[in-house]
């Protein structure tokens, strides 16, 4: 599959994974899909730059909570960028904790899903 078609093919299941969570949790509201895009985007951004440099300086932290302050890391994104974007709301620091547990394991199921379903598809064109 095409580099550029995969990234844009995760973009919307992430997308997708944010709607699901936004209704599963009342303390968060995406607008639409317009703002569930850009949410996404918003986040693999965060996730991408700043979370790595927080896991490195709370490593201390994290190692004496047994990995658990991962958690907290991950609801402050969260709720982060849910405060900077307009269309995409996160009320409280445990609705991002809760929120942000949601999101991997929806995006993970997503991605998944669709990952089998390419392969099906390029072995049954082989």
């Amino acid at each position: 599959m095409n580099p550029q078609l995969k990234l844009l093919l995760i973009w919307m299941l992430n997308a997708l994974a944010l709607l699901a969570v936004a209704s599963f949790v009342p303390g968060i509201t995406v607008a639409s899909f317009t703002d569930a895009l850009i949410a996404a985007f918003c986040l693999g951004l965060v996730n991408a730059l700043i979370r790595p440099l927080l896991l490195l300086l709370t490593l201390p932290v994290t190692m004496l909570t047994l990995g658990l302050f991962i958690f907290v890391i991950n609801g402050l994104l969260f709720w982060f960028v849910g405060s900077e974007l307009k269309g995409f709301v996160v009320d409280s620091f445990w609705h991002g904790v809760l929120g942000a547990l949601l999101y991997s394991i929806f995006s993970w199921a997503l991605s998944s899903a669709a990952a089998q379903l390419i392969r099906k598809h390029e072995v049954s064109n082989d």
